[in-house]
């Protein structure tokens, strides 16, 4: 199986930039990767890698500009024609760590404006192009090859991992991602479209910062092993990035 088109939203840095590598390096590549980012002109390594690679394009997208959406799938209708779009990979997210001492109004909901509204909304608005790849597909099974929706979400988000408290904004959000991803996984897979969500590990980057116990390069190759091999018992689930089940 392979997968002909993948959107992925935040990839400039971090996990991001690395999906856009490791696709790329996949035995056979999507077709089309469309990589955004809120600032395209500060995307030195996305736009180099996009100059020596014909099927990656960058696009312009702030997933807090809700008003934009419209507009993106346009573009993709554009490039994609009646071929829909086989992968939607929400990577994009903020992190804010706030104790209980801490936490504010504004710092809860911009995490749960970046983490939970703005990947529902452009999955609402992308379904059309996820419905189009689903059903002109020969695949009858689910699978990321036919229709996907994919959440980057954090074992900080599920109840029963949570020993430690803490990071109001951050858990909280990746909790009602979470939330959101089971509600999708039950709406669209009538319309073959699968949908989960993968815990990347405490990654090296600017988010997991430098005590994270592993590297990108580790963490993305987990994921997209997940995600190619990825079939009907994964729809409505929360993997880690090895594959290995996480509880809610």
């Amino acid at each position: 199986m392979s997968i002909t088109s993948v959107l992925i939203t935040g990839a400039n840095r971090g996990l991001g930039l690395e999906f856009v590598r490791q696709f790329l390096a996949l035995p056979k590549p999507p077709v089309h990767i469309f990589a955004s980012c809120r600032n395209t002109d500060k995307a030195t390594e996305l736009q180099a890698i996009a100059k020596k690679n014909s099927n990656v394009k960058v696009i312009k997208l702030d997933v807090k500009d809700v008003e934009s959406f419209s507009s993106l799938r346009q573009q993709l209708e554009l490039d994609l024609g009646d071929k829909g779009l086989n992968l939607l990979l929400n990577n994009a997210g903020i992190l804010f760590r706030d104790s209980l001492e801490e936490v504010t109004k504004e710092t809860m909901m911009e995490n749960f404006e970046v983490n939970v509204v703005s990947p529902l909304l452009l999955t609402k608005e992308l379904l059309p192009l996820l419905k189009t790849a689903a059903s002109k597909s020969n695949e009858k099974k689910l699978s990321c090859s036919r229709a996907a929706v994919v959440n980057i979400t954090s074992k900080m988000g599920s109840l029963d991992d949570n020993t430690s408290g803490g990071c109001y904004p951050y858990r909280t959000s990746k909790t009602a991602l979470n939330m959101v991803s089971k509600s999708l996984s039950v709406d669209l897979k009538p319309h073959g479209i699968l949908t989960f969500v993968i815990h990347p590990g405490w990654v090296l980057t600017d988010m997991g910062g430098k005590n994270a116990l592993i590297t990108p390069e580790t963490s993305v190759g987990g994921m997209i092993d997940v995600i190619v091999n990825a079939k009907d018992d994964h729809c409505g689930n929360f993997f880690n990035y090895d594959g290995k089940k996480i509880l809610w």
